[in-house]
């Protein structure tokens, strides 16, 4: 099961934006993903799951909106997984994180085979929501009359709360508001912990504490709801898969604190020991366990500590967007979406405006079979080269990230100074022309990258023979 989230409130920022963030991860190789506007007259009014086959009949209202779904010929083979956005009214969300739940639960709530699930929940939802919490109940009514065949969590993000949501059997969920001061990173488990049903910062159907209760399934000695007790799996497979992602970026962000990789009582939310910037997020994604044992590119461990834990960035990263709703700009232009596309530890993320009606070529226009001309195949050439020689081409890597960040935070710099007085159109028109360049800068450097590895690693050929 893929995936890691982080999100984090805007007292927790640097810069006082709410930020939500995940690593859309897959079961095989190639993923290939697209960076695309739904505008309303694109949005489907009586909407057929492809996996289920489940019918729904859409409002009439859908707002236009970002998201980041599979490419055409994927789409007709599986469905949209449109991921994640930024909907007209600065609300965005993230779905899903694939969550574990246990038999107590699915044996009082099994899972629904003709549900909704993951390809479907951000295009039945984002296009129709004004505020995350909206979010969190329009999709908990959809849950509670359609129910899931999966276990998942959902982020939801406006500009001044995020939401962490978990659907619960077939029909249930939970949901809590993050303190703005705080931070919260997910792996593929339940995540939620300690849960007041009477606090207004959560969310929840109707009748979970009565199920609890009635079917005795809190294991709190003094009653308390621990959820991810109540819910959650306790497998062997989570101290190998889950807890170590949780435990590594909890490292980052609270360095003091020391925990150990198989703690399975980790805490849900923490404040962070410093203000968190879209760079700390993005380190975060794409880490391997740098500095400990378990970094697989490292000499520092053995060959079994090296492999011991599922890394968060990864070959099967297919993308990873870092949803930021900016509170010192402009609403109409507050929503941007830092995108990457392909394995997370080989690539950068790159700034878009969300206000726009079209995105830059070489993210929109993903072909299924490799095509040097589209950044997702870019990234994977590029991890494919560097896997094999990460110190050689360490440095190569380093400046990528660190000149594509930079070029996308210049060109919102200007932006933002030019488009202040701008609305409407000709607004959309710059954040779209932003946008372009932005991505224009962000292959040239791919590109550069690429050509700087390719001569590294010519000499280095087994067949250069007298110049080993």
């Amino acid at each position: 099961m893929p995936c890691t989230t982080i999100l984090a409130g805007k007292n927790a920022t640097a810069d006082g934006s709410t930020l939500i963030s995940r690593n859309e991860d897959c079961g095989y190789t190639f993923n290939q993903k697209h960076f695309v506007v739904v505008t309303p007259d694109k949005q489907p009014k009586n909407y057929k799951s492809v996996t289920s086959k489940i019918k729904i009949d859409l409002p009439s209202n859908p707002m236009r909106y970002t998201s980041i779904p599979g490419i055409t010929a994927q789409q007709r083979k599986m469905g949209i997984w449109g991921e994640a956005g930024i909907n007209d009214a600065n609300t965005a969300m993230s779905a899903t994180e694939t969550s574990t739940t246990n038999s107590r639960i699915l044996g009082i709530d099994p899972l629904v085979e003709k549900g909704i699930g993951e390809e479907d929940i951000v295009t039945i939802v984002l296009p129709y929501i004004h505020s995350a919490r909206e979010g969190v109940k329009l999709l908990g009514d959809y849950l509670e009359k359609y129910g899931t065949y999966e276990s998942n969590g959902i982020a939801f993000a406006d500009h001044d709360e995020v939401w962490y949501m978990e659907t619960i059997g077939g029909h249930h969920w939970a949901a809590q508001r993050i303190p703005d001061d705080s931070y919260v990173v997910a792996p593929n488990w339940f995540s939620i912990t300690d849960f007041d049903f009477a606090s207004a910062d959560t969310m929840a159907s109707a009748d979970l504490q009565k199920m609890i209760d009635e079917y005795h399934l809190n294991v709190d000695p003094d009653g308390k709801y621990n959820l991810r007790h109540i819910f959650g799996s306790h497998k062997d497979s989570d101290y190998r898969y889950n807890i170590p992602r949780q435990w590594y970026v909890q490292k980052l962000f609270n360095p003091s604190i020391a925990e150990t990789p198989d703690n399975p009582d980790l805490p849900f939310i923490r404040k962070p020991e410093r203000l968190i910037t879209v760079e700390d997020v993005k380190y975060a994604l794409s880490s391997r366990y740098q500095h400990t044992p378990y970094d697989p590119y490292d000499s520092e461990g053995t060959s079994a500590t090296r492999t011991a834990f599922r890394p968060i960035g990864f070959q099967r990263n297919a993308e990873s967007h870092i949803i930021q709703l900016r509170n010192d700009v402009p609403k109409e232009e507050a929503g941007i979406c830092w995108l990457s596309f392909g394995p997370n530890a080989f690539n950068s993320v790159v700034p878009f405006y969300t206000n726009v009606l079209d995105t830059p070529a070489t993210y929109k226009n993903t072909k299924e079979h490799f095509d040097i001309h589209n950044m997702y195949w870019m990234t994977q050439l590029i991890a494919t080269i560097a896997d094999d020689h990460p110190k050689r081409y360490q440095m190569s890597l380093e400046n990528l990230r660190q000149n594509t960040m930079a070029a996308g935070r210049n060109v919102m710099i200007k932006t933002d100074q030019k488009v202040a007085k701008l609305s409407g159109t000709e607004l959309q028109k710059q954040l779209q022309a932003a946008n372009n360049e932005t991505a224009k800068r962000a292959y040239d450097l791919a590109m550069k990258c690429l050509g700087g590895m390719v001569e590294n690693g010519a000499l280095k050929l087994h067949l250069n023979y007298g110049n080993e």
